[in-house]
């Protein structure tokens, strides 16, 4: 039986306003059914179009992403969604370490991120993306002040990495002299450097804001084909490798 979702169900879901939902589902953009005047969305459906459907398979993590893809694959694909996207991109493993330089950083990123103490701490800030298991791509508030989503990079039930979009100013932004004294707190750097390069992000409609969430697990799509495929090549040279040790013991 098909569950459908409500406007409100997906309002809350993917936090945008209703009118920006309803044409969505218009347009096509959105998966939906009218029922009388009524749009409903199928929860399955839904859950497909975020790179949220696994079934009731739980899901693990995996640590070897690096191992499938290169640096420099991993930096023509973040480099290509920080284009698409319009946002700051980095793709990380489930430990929270990129595989790459981030893309497309915005100023207050760059900024931040000269001091080198910054850079550890926006790693662990990545790992912690990794422990919420909610598979939903959501904006939330980082440690910089602006928001980020992120979607996670997988193999069927596997959890192997993850690809991060940043950069985006709230609603509320530029923050007030109280946020900027906690940001540059929490950071370790001084509150100038905040202050001065506050503006230095990127402002995104809340259409353009749904966008990225629906585009963000596509790109995690597509690293994870990569892996996959590395992944099936290594098991072939594995497999031939073992074969070609049984004949040299006969």
């Amino acid at each position: 039986m098909t569950t459908y979702l409500t406007a409100k169900d997906l309002q809350e879901l993917i936090r945008v306003d209703k009118s920006t939902i309803y044409r969505m589902a218009e347009d096509g953009r959105l998966p939906a059914v009218k029922v009388g005047r009524q749009w409903r969305f199928p929860e399955r459906e839904v859950m497909g179009w975020l790179g949220a459907d696994t079934g009731s398979v739980p899901m693990r993590v995996e640590h070897n992403l690096r191992e499938l893809v290169s640096a420099e694959v991993a930096s023509s694909v973040a480099d290509l969604t920080a284009a698409a996207l319009g946002v700051t991109v980095v793709i990380t493993d489930m430990d929270g370490e990129p595989l790459a330089p981030v893309a497309n950083p915005c100023g207050l990123f760059d900024a931040v991120a000269a001091d080198p103490a910054v850079l550890p701490r926006c790693i662990a800030t990545w790992r912690k993306y990794g422990s919420v298991p909610d598979l939903v791509p959501r904006f939330g508030r980082s440690e910089f002040g602006f928001l980020c989503a992120r979607a996670f990079v997988r193999r069927d039930a596997r959890l192997l990495g993850m690809i991060i979009a940043g950069g985006v100013a709230p609603d509320a932004w530029p923050p007030a002299a109280d946020e900027v004294a906690r940001i540059a707190t929490t950071l370790g750097v001084a509150e100038s450097v905040i202050g001065d390069h506050a503006g230095e992000v990127f402002h995104l409609s809340h259409a353009d804001q749904v966008r990225l969430l629906g585009l963000l697990p596509r790109a995690a799509v597509l690293v994870s084909q990569i892996a996959e495929e590395a992944g099936a090549v290594a098991g072939t040279l594995t497999a031939i490798a073992g074969l070609a040790e049984r004949r040299s013991q006969t």
